[in-house]
């Protein structure tokens, strides 16, 4: 399957790569949750920060020079940084399962994590939790995951510069992309303070909407023009994902793999990696294909990917009305006016 095959039909998922699994958990009480991404047999990972108000968990140890080669799991989370406790559910379930570094003694699984902040999105009180990070890797499998308002995406919200009542609901997103029997995938959890923009016409397709709330703002031409925005609490926006691959990379090509992706988020949305997100994504490479294309064809792949399930985290999100009144509308919505 081509590259433009994908972008002309099905976009894929990310597990369409080889050894990724991914589950929901999706919060009933209120618009949040969790969503995580399982590698039984463990897979090199990197990761790439680029927001400045992140909220991660065992970033460190994925620095090319550390120890530690491989991981088990990646979790995602609403709930700002209490969601962070969500990873400890996953931890404990890849216990039970005997999936982990060996440490002699047992198995330590290893599973960073990163959160968004969705605590404007009804009552803050509710995140997810341990129970919550366990139950998304029950409900794990190789089947394309859903998309929209489902997982870490449930509470994000879109285009907040001008304030969360012009906002638009944001989602989560996935796509693949495949060249000579080596895949890409990106799964993306899309809270972004700026737009989300097509990344093939450059067009806007959620964010910011006018005063009045029936269209769309632009968030780039107005701050151009000199629109000012709302003053800001940092850290109450960010994109998170991952990036995977079935290709044989070492953990230097993961670190890559991680910052290339972000070339992805810079085509689909505008602003990004802004002093008020925390945007974070990392990367995995299972092996799975025996094989490799390069870097320079992988980390065009892993751009693309991230920069089509971006796109699909905003088109596959739905309006919501939370019980304080807070009217986030979808991408749809606005277009059919």
């Amino acid at each position: 399957m081509s590259s433009q095959h994908v972008l002309a039909g099905s976009a894929g998922s990310i597990t369409r790569v080889a050894g990724i699994e991914v589950g929901h958990f999706t919060e009933t009480r209120r618009p949040t949750g969790c969503t995580v991404i399982i590698t039984r047999d463990g897979a090199v990972a990197g990761v790439d920060v680029r927001g400045a108000a992140p909220g991660t968990r065992e970033t460190d140890l994925l620095h090319p020079s550390n120890l530690v080669d491989k991981v088990h799991a990646i979790m995602l989370a609403g709930g700002s940084a209490w969601g962070l406790d969500a990873a400890t559910g996953a931890v404990r379930w890849l216990e039970e399962r005997d999936i982990g570094f060996d440490v002699a003694v047992g198995r330590l699984p290893i599973v960073p994590a990163a959160v968004l902040f969705d605590l404007l999105v009804g009552d803050m009180r509710i995140r997810p939790d341990a129970a919550a990070g366990y139950a998304a890797c029950d409900a794990a499998s190789t089947a394309d995951p859903a998309e929209g308002n489902v997982g870490a995406g449930t509470g994000a919200a879109l285009g907040k510069i001008f304030g969360i009542q012009r906002a638009m609901k944001g989602g989560i997103g996935t796509a693949s992309v495949t060249v000579d029997g080596v895949t890409v995938g990106a799964l993306i959890a899309c809270n972004a303070l700026g737009d989300v923009i097509d990344p093939d016409t450059a067009q806007v397709i959620a964010g910011a909407r006018t005063d009045d709330g029936l269209r769309l703002r632009d968030t780039r031409r107005a701050l151009l023009r000199g629109d000012p925005p709302q003053p800001l609490l940092a850290g109450t926006n960010t994109t998170i994902g991952v990036v995977a691959t079935d290709a044989i990379i070492t953990k230097v090509q993961a670190h890559r793999l991680a910052v290339a992706a972000h070339d992805g988020l810079a085509r689909s949305i505008n602003p990004v990696h802004t002093m008020s997100d925390g945007d974070t994504l990392f990367s995995l490479g299972t092996g799975c294909a025996k094989k490799t294309l390069g870097m320079m064809v992988l980390a065009t792949m892993a751009a693309e990917a991230t920069a089509i399930a971006t796109a699909r985290a905003a088109r596959a999100a739905r309006s919501i009305t939370t019980a304080e009144g807070l009217y986030l509308p979808w991408a749809g919505e606005l277009a059919n006016r």
